[in-house]
């Protein structure tokens, strides 16, 4: 990142900051599909230091409030956005816009429910099975309204899941 000359110490470090939080979320983002079905306890850890992450680019209070911040950020929370990245890679599945092997985890469509794009969810004997994209992603895949399993739009489905 490049600073003018006038660009006081106070604004390049703010800069820095946030630079480094934005290198925080994206570690957050990267592969966080396989920490679906994952519990609370095991989830809320990474919100807490997505939390601080926000802290950090608003210059908040260690006890303020991060809500309005992480809105004005337009960033969900992280089992929302582990939710929000499981339907938008089966999405991409059932658009032809994935690799074969991530299209064939997926099962047939159920035949009563084609006109919906329901997907069926594969049953398991664990909760790790749970944990498999081939169960969790029909599973998230089917809990969205029709209306958003039905478009084609991978940006329609970032409207209106947003």
């Amino acid at each position: 990142m490049l600073f003018s000359a006038e660009t006081s110490s106070s604004d390049s470090a703010s800069a820095w900051s946030c630079d480094e939080a934005a290198l925080v979320l994206t570690r957050l983002d990267c592969c966080n599909a396989v920490l679906a079905s994952l519990p609370y306890s095991t989830i809320a850890s990474l919100q807490r230091v997505f939390n601080a992450a926000t802290r950090l680019v608003y210059a908040l209070r260690p006890r303020d409030h991060v809500t309005d911040a992480t809105i004005e950020l337009h960033r969900l929370p992280i089992r929302a956005r582990i939710h929000f990245k499981l339907c938008l890679l089966v999405h991409r599945a059932l658009n032809g816009q994935s690799p074969n092997y991530v299209s064939d985890l997926l099962l047939a469509t159920r035949p009563q429910s084609a006109d919906n794009n329901a997907l069926l969810v594969p049953r398991t004997s664990s909760k790790f099975g749970e944990r498999a994209f081939s169960v969790a992603g029909p599973a998230a895949w089917n809990s969205l309204p029709t209306d958003i399993r039905t478009t084609n739009s991978a940006l329609l489905l970032l409207r209106k899941n947003s």
